[in-house]
């Protein structure tokens, strides 16, 4: 039998990586059913005065952010600051090919395709708008201390961070536990993210081999 090739094993890596991905998707998604909203009412405040207190935040003209589902740290009192602090916030618009599109915040909201989920009713600006935010912020399941982030696996934000200037903070909003020690399997196509925060903690990941740093 002639020895196994390397595009012979990839599939099977592939699949493996998968495998490991849905596995931990589960795992988070339990978890995450058991947050009722009161738990997510009484981290709103802290998580939104912890994510404007970076100082990308602070010099930001124009941030993506998003709409935050049940179960998820919430993000409409971060809109709202974001909003009285004159910043133009950008949020997605999810396609029929699950591509992001982008509408301005005006506070609008209608009831999108996709299982009734609220989005913007603005203007769409188009799968490029992205790539005008100073800083981005998005939704994820995990985040390890490399910064490899576990998304819901549509691969919605995987092609729309490949569209984010280089440069541009990258922020993972988290309920703290989902900070892991363990590693994110990940794929090629996957997008690191540059930090993360939930309601306890910022935490900075160095490009390269450092520790993650944490920040007050």
């Amino acid at each position: 039998v002639p020895p196994r090739t390397v595009l012979d094993r990839q599939p099977a890596v592939t699949e493996s990586v998968e495998a490991a991905k849905r596995a931990l998707r589960q795992r988070v998604r339990a978890r995450r059913r058991t947050t009722t909203a009161a738990d997510t009412a009484d981290t709103a405040a802290e998580l939104a005065r912890r994510v404007a207190s970076l100082p990308e935040i602070a010099q930001a003209g124009v941030v993506a952010a998003y709409l935050a589902l049940p179960g998820e740290p919430p993000t409409q009192t971060l809109l709202q600051l974001l909003a009285e602090r004159g910043v133009q916030v950008l949020l997605p618009v999810v396609l029929p090919d699950l591509d992001l599109d982008w509408a301005l915040d005006d506070g609008s909201r209608q009831a999108g395709p996709r299982l009734g989920i609220l989005e913007p009713s603005g203007p769409r600006l188009g799968t490029a708008a992205i790539a005008g935010a100073d800083v981005v912020l998005v939704p994820a399941l995990a985040v390890d201390g490399r910064g490899a982030r576990l998304g819901q696996g549509g691969g919605c934000y995987d092609r729309a961070l490949a569209r984010v200037r280089a440069g541009v903070l990258v922020v993972a909003l988290l309920h703290d536990d989902e900070l892991l020690a363990e590693p994110v399997p990940t794929d090629d196509h996957d997008r690191p993210v540059g930090a993360v925060v939930t309601s306890l903690r910022v935490v900075r990941f160095e490009a390269g081999p450092s520790s993650p740093r944490l920040e007050p």
